[in-house]
């Protein structure tokens, strides 16, 4: 955030930023979903709240798409449509974590991830992972790591710092330490559908006691429309119920009756070719950052970042965010908003500009690292 209101504030005196820092599509919300949401209010429908767990049809769209995607349909009641992905995490979080309850979380990893945890009273216990495992937690580091006051897993697949993709084999081994360990699986998959290779496996077609956080925001390109998912287990469905009222009452109504238009094989068709966009970028950029002297310490194959080792250009990730941003023109996200395990020596880039703004930023960046 810092990076992003510096980058605003170049651009308010007019410099021209190639931003690379923001985790969010660039593609306008599908055509599909806007006329759905027009349709919705030029009918007269109304806007009142609906069912605390979300509109029944939604609920059943998203089990439809499970089968369909994964070869498992969780029971709709098991589905809880949330206020983003955000509302989710809050959601499934609260319902599980009591006073000093440790979660094990993968560092580098999202960085609100500690935070959601402790504001549900839990303590956040970090793991560095590194190019060894493409920066994914394993079942024998959380089996090292796990402790009397340990309760639970959260990761993430494809990763948001890393674009990486936690392989079946690997995922199915966490599941059963976490549940040999008698502790729970939070599987935040708000990536999956923006694979360029193998695709991400589901926690819920490996375990039906894994906890799924989901969202409209990244592949379905619904940012702003707050509307996400959690999938829980048939036994945490009335706490859901009863927290997600006591929370949030409802996601917001008009967003969900939109995402019904989400699933049509109309909208899948664009939103395929979005992701031939992405995966055209990411080629162009990988190739590009290698050229010009970054490491890759692990295969992207997913979301739209790129974690690249910036530490032969310089020792402290915030400078040098900070000076390409000043010198340069090119917002990008130092390492160690995303932990502390590598943090100075690393630089996300997000690929959610157009292929002749990666040139130019690619370009710019060139002559920075020349003068």
């Amino acid at each position: 955030m810092e990076i992003l209101e510096r980058a605003r504030a170049h651009e308010a005196a007019g410099r021209d930023i190639v931003h690379m820092e923001i985790g969010e599509p660039d593609f306008p919300t599908p055509p599909a979903i806007i006329e759905a949401a027009q349709h919705h209010l030029a009918m007269g429908h109304g806007l009142g709240y609906t069912p605390a767990g979300g509109l029944p049809a939604l609920r059943e769209a998203i089990s439809r798409h499970y089968q369909d995607r994964y070869g498992v349909a969780p029971d709709p009641r098991r589905i809880f449509l949330t206020p983003g992905a955000s509302g989710a995490l809050s959601l499934v979080l609260g319902v599980m974590v009591n006073s000093g309850d440790e979660v094990l979380v993968a560092d580098p990893g999202y960085p609100c991830y500690p935070n959601f945890i402790l504001l549900a009273g839990g303590v956040p216990k970090a793991l560095p992972v590194g190019a060894s495992t493409a920066f994914n937690l394993t079942a024998a580091q959380i089996s090292a790591a796990w402790t009397p006051n340990t309760r639970g897993v959260l990761l993430a697949s494809p990763s948001n710092p890393t674009g990486t993709v936690m392989p079946r084999e690997t995922l199915q081994a966490v599941i059963h330490t976490v549940e040999a360990a008698e502790g729970y699986l939070i599987s935040d998959e708000i990536y999956h559908g923006l694979e360029y290779g193998e695709a991400a496996i589901s926690a819920l077609a490996l375990s039906d006691q894994s906890f799924v956080i989901n969202s409209f925001s990244k592949y379905f390109g619904m940012t702003g429309w707050r509307l996400g998912w959690a999938v829980v287990p048939e036994w945490a469905v009335e706490a859901a119920e009863r927290l997600a009222q006591n929370l949030f009452i409802s996601a917001p109504t008009l967003s969900q009756s939109a995402a019904l238009s989400a699933f049509s094989s109309e909208n899948f068709e664009e939103l395929e070719r979005r992701r031939a966009a992405f995966g055209a970028r990411r080629e162009i950029l990988l190739n590009g950052l290698r050229d010009l002297g970054f490491g890759l310490p692990a295969q992207a194959d997913g979301a739209f970042y790129i974690y690249a080792d910036s530490s032969s250009f310089a020792s402290d990730s915030e400078d040098f965010a900070r000076a390409l941003l000043d010198h340069a023109g090119v917002a990008v996200t130092p390492g160690t908003d995303f932990g502390v395990q590598g943090a100075k020596g690393h630089i996300r880039f997000a690929y959610t500009a157009s292929i002749p703004r990666i040139h130019e930023a690619l370009n710019r960046i060139r002559d920075f690292l020349q003068r």
